[in-house]
């Protein structure tokens, strides 16, 4: 019998940061936002998988340009607010622990987006093993996450509990630009492009904030 993934404690912390997560100022989830919607909008045009979608800021901009939409997320109250977002009528929302595999059958997806979710897992080689598995030959995954250089500097997902007022870590991995390179080349996965995201009118000495790949399935 393979082993039982333990409980969740980031989806835990999430339930939690939903009733503030999109109130409570956050320069990382709006630059994440940002940076997707500077994509090149073709690459959601498919059949699309949203996996760590969250309150949905970037499922209801995604939602009217896809094909189809699957969004999941490890967090029930999260998933709730996501719903509740105008124009997502059509998106298939699940509650889904990123950590087992995932609800999507082989190559049934275009494009792939993960985004402010990585940190948060350990195993990347799963993470990319699937995204490689439910995607169709040159499909794409696009990935933005909290940059190495700003976890190097102590930097991680944090928020002001609602109901203590205190600051609240949430459960996070250091993963090395090395580390997302070797998990994406070991499930067949090609670097399309990077980017090094850094907050509007920050000097070019400033540590970038989010780190955004694009990867495509040869």
């Amino acid at each position: 019998m393979a082993p039982k993934t333990p409980p969740d404690e980031v989806a835990a912390a999430y339930n939690v940061w939903a009733d503030v997560y999109d109130t409570q100022a956050n320069a990382t989830r709006d630059l994440d936002a940002r940076t997707l919607q500077g994509q090149d909008p073709s690459l959601f045009q498919g059949d699309v998988l949203e996996i760590g979608c969250g309150t949905g800021k970037n499922t209801e901009w995604l939602a009217p340009r896809a094909r189809g939409l699957l969004a999941l997320d490890g967090s029930a109250e999260m998933l709730k607010r996501a719903r509740e977002r105008p124009g997502v009528e059509r998106v298939q929302f699940l509650q889904h622990d990123l950590r087992e595999p995932w609800p999507a059958r082989n190559a049934s997806h275009d494009t792939l987006t993960c985004n402010l979710v990585l940190e948060h897992i350990e195993d990347l080689a799963f993470v990319f093993s699937e995204a490689s598995r439910v995607l169709r030959r040159g499909g794409f995954f696009f990935v933005c996450e909290l940059h190495p250089f700003r976890q190097l500097q102590g930097k991680q997902a944090h928020f002001v509990n609602p109901e203590t007022g205190s600051i609240q870590n949430v459960r996070s991995y250091l993963h090395d630009v090395s580390d997302y390179l070797k998990a994406a080349l070991d499930a067949g996965l090609v670097l399309v492009r990077a980017q090094d995201c850094r907050d509007d009118g920050a000097p070019r000495t400033a540590a970038p904030r989010l780190l955004a790949m694009l990867w495509q399935k040869s």
